[in-house]
C-alpha cells in the first residue's frame, strides 16, 4: 500500500498537471485536450513514482524509458518534463509557435527526456519492443513503459508488436492502454470494436490487468504486481478512463479531441479544477 502522504502528493500533482494542461491548450489556441486529460493520473504515477530518470544525466544507459505512443496527447508530458527540469518552463508558452524544442507532437530528443518521435499511431509499441529487447540482450534492468491510445489498438502493427514481445519474453516491458473509448469524433466501438480487450492481450501471451485509470492507488497496485512478476511475459495495463476527465462539459464528448476552450469555457474549467 502506498503511504497516505505520497498518495496525497500524487493526487495534488495530478490536479496541477490537469489544470496546466487546460491552461496550455487554452492559451495556445489548440491541442488535443480530451485525450490529454484522460491520461493524467497514469502519466503522473509513472513520472513521480516509478520512472528512474534524471534531467542532470538524461542519457544514462540505465534510465527507464517512457514512450508516449499517442503523441497527440503531449501537453501533460511537456509540462512534466519541464517540471522535472529537462527544460525551462518558459518553453511551454511557445509550443507549436516559437519553440525550437516542442511541437504539436513529440520529436525525439533524449536530452529533453523525449525517447521517440510519436504521433503517427501504431509505432510506439514496436519501438518499445526494440528498446526492451536491447535491454535484455545487454543484461540491463531498466523498464520500458509505453502508453497507447485505444483507437491506436485498431492498428495491425500493435498486434504484431504484441506477438513479438511475448515471443522474446520481454518481461521488463509495460504497456498501458488509455481506454477512454472515444477516438477522434466517434466511439471506438463504432469504428472497430476492441472488446474483449483484456482477453485479446492475454491470448497474445501477456500479463494483463485492468483498472480504473483515474485511481492513483489502483494504478500503483497494478504496476507493483507487474514489477513482482517473474514469468517472463510482457505486461499490459488496461486503464479505463474518461476522455476529457475533470472538466464536466468535456467528459465523454468527442468534439474535445480537437477543440480548445473559449474564454467562458476556460473560466468554467478553472473553477472545476480548483484544489
Amino acid at each position: 500500500m502506498i503511504a497516505h502522504e505520497k498518495l496525497k502528493y500524487l493526487e495534488d500533482k495530478a490536479l496541477e498537471i490537469r489544470r496546466e494542461t487546460v491552461r496550455l491548450v487554452y492559451e495556445l489556441g489548440g491541442g488535443h485536450i480530451g485525450g490529454s486529460l484522460s491520461l493524467i493520473e497514469i502519466i503522473t504515477v509513472l513520472y513521480y513514482h516509478y520512472l528512474n530518470i534524471n534531467s542532470i544525466d538524461p542519457l544514462n544507459n540505465l534510465r527507464d524509458r517512457f514512450i508516449l505512443s499517442k503523441g497527440h496527447s503531449c501537453y501533460p508530458l511537456y509540462y512534466i518534463l519541464a517540471d522535472k527540469g529537462f527544460f525551462d518552463k518558459s518553453e511551454l508558452e511557445k509550443i507549436t509557435k516559437d519553440s525550437d524544442l516542442l511541437g504539436a507532437h513529440p520529436e525525439i530528443n533524449n536530452e529533453l527526456g523525449i525517447e521517440i518521435t510519436s504521433g503517427s499511431l501504431g509505432h510506439g509499441l514496436s519501438i518499445a519492443c526494440g528498446i526492451a529487447l536491447a535491454g535484455k540482450f545487454n543484461k540491463k534492468t531498466y523498464k520500458t513503459f509505453v502508453l497507447l491510445g485505444d483507437g491506436e489498438c485498431q492498428e495491425g502493427s500493435v498486434w504484431e508488436a504484441a506477438l513479438f514481445a511475448a515471443q522474446h519474453k520481454l518481461s521488463e516491458l509495460i504497456a498501458i492502454v488509455d481506454y477512454n473509448k472515444l477516438q477522434a469524433i466517434q466511439p471506438v466501438s463504432e469504428v472497430l470494436e476492441l472488446n474483449p480487450l483484456s482477453e485479446k492481450w492475454r491470448a497474445f501471451g501477456w500479463n494483463v490487468l485492468e483498472t480504473n485509470g483515474h485511481s492513483i492507488n489502483d494504478i500503483i497496485n497494478c504496476i507493483d504486481k507487474f514489477y513482482n512478476n517473474n514469468n517472463d511475459k510482457p505486461n499490459v495495463l488496461i486503464a479505463n478512463t474518461i476522455k476529457g476527465r475533470g472538466v464536466s462539459y468535456m467528459e465523454n464528448t468527442a468534439i474535445w479531441h480537437y477543440r480548445a476552450p473559449n474564454d467562458e469555457e476556460y473560466k468554467i474549467a478553472l473553477n472545476e479544477l480548483k484544489r
